[in-house]
């Protein structure tokens, strides 16, 4: 049986294959607003497009990027998605609040933690996303579509959105970049670029791209150790980018941008939670004058890893703290919903449900 071509998405299409009316300019602005600031899942909802006009669009392009297959919802009401895309691929999303008091009122934050690839094709020893290999990169429009469709879902945009979830970023640039500039641009989302934040596993070459290129935002470097032994262990990355190479890179980067840098670290027990561990890291934050955040490590099905003991984990950041290091213990959000990146994936792959669930 011969199955109809998918077709494209609309926001990874030029714009002068709209078809749009040429004596019509203000049209662009008008759909874009739709989709990107008002959030609609349909042409049928953008009321001043003529009848014609959204019928055309409908019939060449598609509008929904990302489609919620299912929803799951922690008792600390994070929430963690999962994505269908066109070709029913899935990939992951998390959304999750912070609450903020000022002046005797609560106000809460939401952090969008948003994948880049299908997969990873960088092999994290301690990491579920790549566990079923890679499969391809993002389009700019899917990886929008993952912060549209939980704006839509919570009935806001997101204040904060992280490149955290599956797959290296830095493997997809030129589409992260172009969905960063949806993101930030004033005629997109209209994010502010101190709310974007890329992270990468060690990715040299691309760091120093980086450095010099027009768009803002915050770099992230996924560290996981502090020395080459054992980061060789756990990242297979740093066998092509060593730690002298990679944080040379991050030297170029804040150079060039004059912004700081911060250090992810998740805390594994008995391989990169002792305090010589610690000590090194120390000196590689006061280097670059970098803040680390401590993640103890959340427990994927069918690896060997654990999460520290308590009394480990706090050692090792008043290790840090000592050595005049800002440092901070990530609190932790969604431990009861399959909290790390590519569970929920595959365990959908496996059983393939028809329709969304959603899970409290």
């Amino acid at each position: 049986m011969r199955t109809m071509p998918l077709l494209p998405l609309l926001l990874d299409t030029p714009v002068a294959e709209w078809n749009l009316p040429p004596d019509q300019p203000w049209r662009e602005k008008q759909i874009r607003a739709w989709i990107l600031q008002r959030f609609v899942s349909s042409y049928d909802e953008m009321t001043d497009l003529s009848a014609p006009q959204r019928s055309s669009l409908a019939s060449r392009f598609r509008l929904r990027a990302a489609e919620p297959a299912r929803i799951q919802g922690s008792e600390d009401t994070t929430r963690k998605f999962l994505w269908k895309l066109g070709d029913s691929s899935f990939v992951e999303s998390v959304l999750i609040p912070a609450n903020l008091g000022k002046s005797g009122n609560r106000s809460t934050r939401l952090t969008l933690c948003v994948s880049s690839q299908v997969g990873c094709a960088y092999g994290c020893r301690f990491c579920a996303s790549g566990l079923d290999g890679w499969r391809r990169n993002l389009t700019a429009a899917e990886i929008v579509g993952q912060v549209l469709e939980a704006a839509r879902i919570a009935g806001r945009r997101p204040d904060n959105v992280v490149f955290m979830g599956m797959g290296e970023p830095l493997a997809n640039l030129p589409n992260l970049l172009s969905a960063i500039d949806l993101l930030i641009s004033p005629a997109g989302i209209g994010m502010g670029a101190r709310h974007v934040t890329i992270s990468t596993s060690g990715l040299a070459p691309q760091i120093e791209e980086l450095a010099h290129h027009p768009l803002q935002f915050r770099l992230a470097l996924s560290l996981h150790a502090a020395s080459d032994e054992i980061r060789d262990k756990i990242m297979p990355v740093n066998r092509r980018y060593p730690l002298d190479q990679l944080l040379a890179a991050c030297d170029t980067f804040i150079q060039a941008r004059k912004k700081m840098i911060f250090f992810e670290y998740i805390l594994l027990a008995g391989i990169n939670d002792t305090p010589e561990q610690a000590r090194l890291l120390a000196q590689h934050a006061k280097r670059l004058h970098a803040k680390v955040n401590l993640i103890p490590y959340n427990k994927v099905e069918g690896l060997p890893y654990e999460r520290p003991e308590e009394d480990a984990i706090h050692l090792f950041c008043r290790t840090l703290l000592h050595a005049g290091v800002r440092a901070t213990v990530r609190r932790e959000k969604g431990n009861d919903i399959d909290a790390a990146c590519g569970q929920l994936r595959l365990r959908e792959e496996k059983t393939a449900p028809p329709a969304i669930r959603i899970e409290s």
